[in-house]
């Protein structure tokens, strides 16, 4: 039970912070939807859709009313389509793409994720149609998130399917020139991708899940950065311990409020209750960054020395207090540092204070990995599949789940400006080292063997 002072403070979270639910995933099973006839591939994917998803946002809406917490997002993740559609060409996959964008615009969410593949171990002939499918199918579509796992800890790291990812983004990118490579914003790929993501785009709704659950995102940035300016305003000879502890207690009560909403919302749409993915994910607004909480913590920007240590015990803490206040903490729970999508990290990159080698170094700490980076258009193919399979090595060695959003915006270099809007943000494009532009480690390919860490029999 909350006590008087919790609930104040709560409801302070809720009117200065900017505490919301930042999302509530429906995920819808897919997996009966399968055959060798597009036409119903497509009939099925609707009506099965629209039976779970119709009331989802009325629903979101009037919990939301109820406890004075706003429902920000509303969005579907469906099975991974590389499996439903295992049968189809990848023309024929675009066609399922355009079917999802429009079954979600008819229930009025956000997004829909699970565009997806899982080739971590190999590429099978679904998998490779649906890779093939990526470019078009996003650039033709607004709310369709796709992902693809390329490698984990028990197969190791798949690096044909990393070489083609970094293909399939230069191609993304260059079908959306014109909107500064968006299509690639609404593409992750991971190492060790959790099955129960609410956020995008990386959602997806695993093998081994319910025909329907609802998986809730609560997202408090600005929460645990007023926290601690209160804490030290107090007493500025706070310790590093004791900052910890309040950040895991304000994750405790933020944790808490999001479960509420989402059980309340399950209930009435008779679906599984799934987790609470307490990720801190920033928005483009003042007061909503992640970025600022480092500042807070005595740091002049992220991305000066002492970034990781920070990043480490805020990362650590956030997901201390949402164990404790829930058992079905998931998904990625913990710090997320997308460039664009974060006003903060994205004027410190602006001013030099956080680069690409440093942002790679820090994800060996935070929950997701290269987030919302915009590099020069004329990055080559290689040179982007190369900076993901060093992301992906860092997800596999140390047994977590790392992901690349990574965006070449075409026509533009290191220094220029990229504009997505919305959510997405705006980000000064950084530059990549491609001192070697013949990139001859990526194009061996192969499987880089699975560590020693994955016998764990």
């Amino acid at each position: 039970m909350l006590t008087d002072s919790e609930i104040l403070s709560t409801l302070e979270m809720l009117e200065n912070e900017n505490l919301d639910v930042r999302t509530v995933t429906l995920g819808i099973n897919l997996l009966d939807c399968a055959s060798h006839d597009l036409a119903k591939v497509k009939n099925k994917i609707h009506s099965k859709i629209t039976h779970f998803a119709e009331h989802l946002v009325p629903v979101c809406d009037r919990v939301g009313q109820k406890y004075g917490i706003p429902v920000v997002n509303k969005r579907l993740a469906v099975s991974p389509v590389a499996v439903v559609g295992a049968a189809l060409s990848a023309s024929q996959l675009v066609d399922i793409a355009k079917i999802l964008n429009e079954v979600a615009q008819e229930v009025n969410v956000d997004f829909i994720g699970g565009f997806s593949a899982l080739v971590q171990k190999g590429i099978a002939r679904g998998d490779r149609a649906l890779i093939e499918a990526i470019p078009q199918a996003l650039a033709g579509t607004e709310r369709v998130c796709a992902s693809v796992n390329v490698a984990s800890t028990k197969a190791g790291i798949n690096m044909d399917a990393v070489l083609l990812m970094g293909k399939t983004i230069k191609q993304a990118a260059k079908l959306t020139a014109d909107k500064d490579g968006l299509a690639c914003a609404k593409l992750c790929v991971f190492a060790n991708i959790p099955e129960d993501i609410p956020f995008m785009a990386g959602a997806y709704l695993g093998i081994g899940e319910a025909d329907a659950v609802i998986n809730v995102g609560v997202s408090g940035p600005g929460v645990v950065k007023k926290a601690i300016d209160r804490a030290l305003e107090v007493n500025p000879d706070l310790d590093l311990g004791q900052l910890s502890e309040l950040i895991k207690k304000t994750a405790y009560k933020v944790t808490r409020v999001g479960e509420l909403i989402g059980r309340e919302v399950a209930e009435n749409l008779k679906i599984s209750f799934g987790v609470v993915d307490l990720s801190l994910a920033p928005t483009p607004n003042v007061g909503d960054s992640v970025g600022e909480i480092f500042q807070s913590m005595g740091l002049r920007s992220i991305g000066v020395p002492g970034t990781t240590a920070a990043l480490a015990l805020l990362n650590d803490a956030v997901k201390k207090g949402g164990a404790f206040a829930s058992s079905r903490v998931g998904g990625l729970s913990g710090a997320f540092i997308p460039v664009s999508e974060d006003l903060n990290i994205s004027e410190s990159a602006r001013k030099g204070y956080i680069g690409l080698d440093k942002l790679e170094a820090i994800t060996s700490v935070c929950s997701v990995g290269l987030d919302m980076i915009a590099i020069p258009g004329d990055t080559t193919a290689e040179s982007i599949a190369a900076i993901i399979a060093d992301e992906m090595a860092i997800g596999v060695i140390n047994s977590k789940t790392t992901a690349a959003r990574l965006i070449p915006v075409p026509g533009k270099a290191a220094g220029d400006s990229a504009y997505f809007g919305g959510l997405l943000g705006q980000s000064t494009i950084l530059p990549v080292n491609n001192g070697q532009s013949d990139n001859r480690f990526i194009r061996h390919g192969g499987l880089i063997p699975a560590p020693l860490q994955s016998l764990t029999n």
